[in-house]
């Protein structure tokens, strides 16, 4: 059997403070990072997406980021596919691959051995439902997704129509739901990897997610979401990401500037705990609590205490 090659993932909710902590150990363990956000893969989305900038890379390789037209859709199976090939071509350079980022359906599809393709597939069925969707509108398909699954159906945008069809068929074809088909595979694990996990005291992770956004307005993230509002960008995957549909109800004249911010605000927080959720239950993590990080002398223990673990896990060297 080929020996499975190595990967630190790092997973956290937004604003725990994943980047920084990322560019340290990738210098620590000649890293590359490829980027575990669903919504960093599009371009001209940087603000919202807190996507890290040149300066704050400090010369360490990123990839995954900028790939996407925002008016693209983007699958779990493409990232799963594009993120595998990243890892063989970072492992053949001699470096060590990092994921990192808060999407845990994406992060978990590439370290275990889901096949999404193995699922029965009734190409008349997905026909039927695809002339429906443009006879009837996006709306009566997700309908029929929320009878059968109304779980599966909250996770998908109505105007997400390639994702609604496929879970309908998955149904169809199995009598399952998509997130049951995929708990009654055995998953293997693919890579040596080790999953570092960061959290933080919610009150403090609240304060500082409301610090971020707004950061993210003194950044200029209103007149972000005006240039895809004003280029006619609406109803696509990208513009449901939290930081834009909220921004798009200020422009569609639904809620004030003022509203729109705490509501920003407050779907922030909300997924932030629904990440927290979403790691402890699905993924095996070692965990790593930042809440007394307050200053660089900390930070630089709490490296130390992570880059341990991570060399025991692996059995890697660091740099120093």
């Amino acid at each position: 059997m080929d020996k499975k090659e190595k990967l630190l993932v790092i997973i956290g909710p937004t604003a725990v403070g994943k980047t920084k902590l990322s560019i340290e150990l990738a210098k620590k363990f000649n890293g590359e990072v490829i980027s575990g956000d669903s919504m960093q893969i599009y371009r001209g989305m940087d603000i919202g997406t807190a996507k890290i900038t040149p300066a704050e890379m400090e010369g360490v390789p990123h990839h995954l980021l900028d790939i996407r037209n925002p008016e693209e859709p983007f699958s779990v199976a493409e990232f799963q596919e594009l993120v595998r090939k990243k890892i063989t071509e970072i492992t053949s350079r001699g470096n060590l691959p990092m994921i990192v980022g808060g999407t845990g359906l994406y992060i978990q599809s590439v370290i275990y051995d889901y096949r999404f393709s193995d699922a029965a597939s009734d190409e008349h069925f997905r026909k039927r439902l695809e002339k429906k969707a443009q006879e009837e509108g996006n709306s009566e398909i997700h309908k029929m997704l929320s009878q059968v699954d109304p779980q599966g159906a909250e996770k998908i945008h109505p105007n997400n129509v390639r994702r609604v069809i496929r879970a309908l068929e998955i149904y169809h074809c199995t009598g399952k739901t998509a997130s049951q088909v995929q708990e009654s595979q055995m998953p293997e694990h693919l890579y040596e990897e080790a999953l570092i996990g960061l959290t933080m005291e919610r009150e403090k992770l609240y304060n500082r997610i409301n610090d971020r956004v707004n950061q993210m307005m003194e950044q200029g993230l209103l007149e972000e979401v005006k240039s895809l509002y004003q280029s006619g960008l609406k109803s696509c995957q990208s513009i449901q990401a939290i930081g834009y549909k909220e921004l798009y109800d200020y422009f569609d004249e639904k809620n004030t500037l003022e509203d729109a911010v705490e509501q920003l605000k407050q779907n922030s927080r909300r997924y932030a705990k629904r990440q927290l959720t979403w790691f402890r239950n699905k993924m095996n993590v070692e965990w790593f609590d930042m809440t007394d990080v307050t200053n660089e002398a900390i930070l630089h223990k709490k490296i130390e205490e992570i880059s341990n673990y991570i060399e025991g896990k692996l059995e890697i060297k660091s740099n120093n």
